[in-house]
């Protein structure tokens, strides 16, 4: 018995894949039920979804009376500030007290006491005013009232601000969490309405803002409650596109209609309307919000409705399904020993779009899965091994354009700076020489650290101060650099050389171009979500789109210094580093000045924690003292640099000038010909 089995088990084996696949289709009868199915199922989808609109509809019918509602409050609180007596004395035209006379009157008292009722906390969470007002003024430190009275500077950068500065016929928008700033978030609340007015300040009228803050959660929370399917999304949008409120952040992105469709679509139908989004039917109603730019939309895919009316049809055939699930077991069985090969290839075919193939282990049948699965494991062993050939390729080629990226930084500025140097020597001018060489050695020092491609903003910033400073005293303090970064992007990662190209630029190509010879440079940078901003600007000549055009193509020239390679290696360096979507964006008027904003992800570089690395730093910091004092003695002629590598701490000459050169990138010799 035991071997006839076996007889008929090697005889399956060797069976063509296509008589296995014969034989289990003459044991499935399942033709039948498939018929029976499809019939009940095209009835029951239709009714089924009627039933789930109707259920809809009524919900959210209860849910847009409950928003606009919530609505009219915010918009009552508004009223009741605007009807303060401190309110319209502030904004009034005819006012000639001074802000600080009005924030110590009794109204203000009376207001500050009305702001305090209305923040509750069961809605709206905070009342504040910016107003475009210094902020010495005694208005915003010293009265009651300075708690709700704030300075417009406070309001810069936040989105809200830049929509009302963009059109100046704005005077009122309610506010998403991505309009405010993170310190609004955090103290004051998630959602505001805005109204913009104006003040008498001093003779002038200057803009003035009124902030009802309020909570997101309260609309989530409505919109949450009366949903009618779990399966469902309710979200609300405005008309700049933006998520207000949602059931379901993923979802929403999922089934997002832009504010032109839901205009359309309102307007063309009053009921749900069948769409398809991103390849899947959805059932989707919309509904305007009264007394702001929102629209409600309710999202409900079909594919719940399909599993409902699929469930009820399986539970029509149940009876007909038992009476086929002896043919159903064995068609399983049948077909098991086929598809479970099959399967492993396919499984690991498909691992294959994420990662590198694997192969299986070797078949114990002889028939075309078998022959499929010999033929997989050899293309798998091929493609691994190219795949490593060209990661290994493409790391070596990656690496090669990188370094030479930064072997191109120009040098003239060395040049120009010893030139500077040896005319201050001349003059006899000993303490700036030193504080030249000085920053000199520091500005290289940042520049030619090889330990690390990466520094920090921090030190960046250092960097180009220093650069700023040695051109300052070539050109006679005609540039003026301001920086304005918060101190927490200071200790964000960024790779070394990347502000100094752009700054050089600025001087050279845009305010040493102007008659004056003179001008500012403002360096300034802020975070959206994952990716670290920063914007230097200039008020220079400017330039046109072909000629920033021909910059980051590495293409541009200029009379002045000769290439621009230095902006097109530091432009390629950061997509080389972290992808086509990051690098320099330009923006230029001629006459004007020029805007730069430089994106790179927001990381932080990796710290020296351990023993060794805090003495080789102490280490580090010695030599560059004694490289300091060499610059120095290598200004005077009458040493020779035999004497000079022993006054500096050296036993070995060519010790000496193995670490000059690799500290500053050129010999002592060189160094003392070009300033000699």
């Amino acid at each position: 018995m035991k071997t006839t089995f076996q007889s008929i088990d090697r005889f399956y084996k060797s069976l063509k894949l296509q008589t296995k696949l014969t034989i289990t289709h003459l044991v499935i009868a399942t033709i039948p039920m498939i018929v029976l199915a499809a019939f009940f199922s095209t009835k029951l989808y239709d009714m089924i979804v009627a039933d789930s609109i109707r259920t809809e509809q009524g919900a959210s019918a209860q849910t847009v009376p409950l928003i606009e509602g919530t609505i009219s409050q915010i918009l009552n609180v508004q009223t009741q500030i605007t009807g303060q007596d401190f309110y319209k004395l502030t904004l009034s035209a005819d006012r000639t007290e001074p802000l600080s006379f009005l924030a110590a009157s009794r109204s203000a008292d009376d207001f500050q006491k009305k702001v305090e009722r209305v923040t509750d906390g069961s809605l709206v969470t905070d009342v504040k005013i910016y107003m475009d007002v210094p902020q010495d003024d005694p208005a915003f430190s010293e009265y009651p009232v300075s708690d709700t009275l704030l300075p417009i500077k406070q309001a810069y950068g936040t989105y809200w601000y830049g929509i009302f500065k963009g059109d100046p016929t704005l005077t009122k928008m309610f506010c998403p969490p991505f309009y405010l700033s993170s310190y609004e978030i955090k103290h004051n609340g998630d959602m505001a309405y805005l109204t913009k007015s104006s003040m008498l300040y001093n003779g002038e009228h200057v803009p003035c803002f009124l902030a009802i803050y309020f909570s997101q959660e309260h609309f989530n929370a409505l919109l949450k409650d009366n949903m009618a399917s779990g399966s469902s999304v309710a979200y609300m949008v405005n008309a700049r596109d933006n998520l207000v409120a949602t059931t379901d952040s993923a979802l929403s992105g999922t089934y997002h209609f832009s504010y032109d469709e839901i205009q359309e679509y309102f307007r063309s139908s009053n009921n749900f309307i069948l769409k398809n989004v991103l390849g899947e039917d959805v059932y989707a109603g919309f509904y305007n919000i009264k007394n702001t730019d929102w629209y409600m939309v309710v999202a409900m895919p079909s594919q719940p409705i399909i599993n409902k009316s699929i469930e009820i049809t399986i539970a029509f055939i149940f009876v007909y399904i038992a009476c086929i699930v002896v043919a159903f077991l064995i068609a399983t069985l049948l077909s098991s020993s086929i598809t479970k090969q099959l399967s492993a290839v396919i499984n690991q075919m498909a691992k294959a779009r994420t990662g590198p193939p694997v192969a299986l282990p070797a078949p114990d049948t002889q028939d075309e899965i078998g022959d499929l699965i010999s033929t997989y494991n050899y293309m798998t062993r091929v493609i691994n091994q190219l795949m490593e050939e060209q990661a290994k390729s493409a790391e070596d080629l990656r690496i090669a354009e990188f370094n030479s990226l930064q072997s191109q930084i120009n040098p003239h500025f060395l040049y120009n700076t010893m030139d500077m140097i040896n005319w201050l020597s001349q003059q006899g001018r000993s303490q700036e020489v030193t504080s030249a060489i000085q920053k000199l050695s520091r500005f290289y020092k940042l520049t030619l650290s090889r330990k690390k491609s990466l520094s920090t903003i921090a030190n960046e910033i250092e960097h180009v101060s220093i650069y700023v400073q040695l051109q300052n005293m070539r050109f006679h303090d005609k540039i003026d650099f301001l920086i304005d970064v918060p101190d927490y992007l200071m200790e964000y990662a960024i790779p070394k050389l990347t502000f100094q190209p752009v700054i050089e630029n600025c001087i050279l190509h845009g305010i040493l171009e102007k008659e004056s010879k003179q001008g500012t440079i403002v360096l300034t940078g802020w975070l959206e979500e994952n990716t670290v901003v920063i914007l230097i600007s200039d008020d220079g000549i400017g330039m046109s789109r072909e000629k920033i055009e021909d910059m980051l193509n590495g293409r541009g020239t200029s009379s002045v210094s000769g290439s621009n390679i230095g902006i097109y290696n530091t432009h390629r360096r950061l997509q080389l580093m972290y992808g086509l979507q990051y690098g320099l964006t330009y923006n230029s008027v001629p006459g004007r000045g020029t805007e730069v904003e430089i994106r790179l992800p927001a990381s932080t570089p990796s710290k020296y924690t351990d023993k060794t690395a805090k003495e080789n730093d102490a280490e580090n910091s010695l030599r560059e003292s004694h490289l300091v004092q060499a610059l120095n003695l290598l200004s005077r002629p009458e040493i020779n640099l035999y004497e000079i590598a022993e006054e500096c701490g050296y036993k070995d000459l060519q010790q000496f000038f193995t670490e000059f050169k690799e500290h500053f990138g050129y010999s002592p010799e060189e160094y003392r010909r070009h300033v000699l």
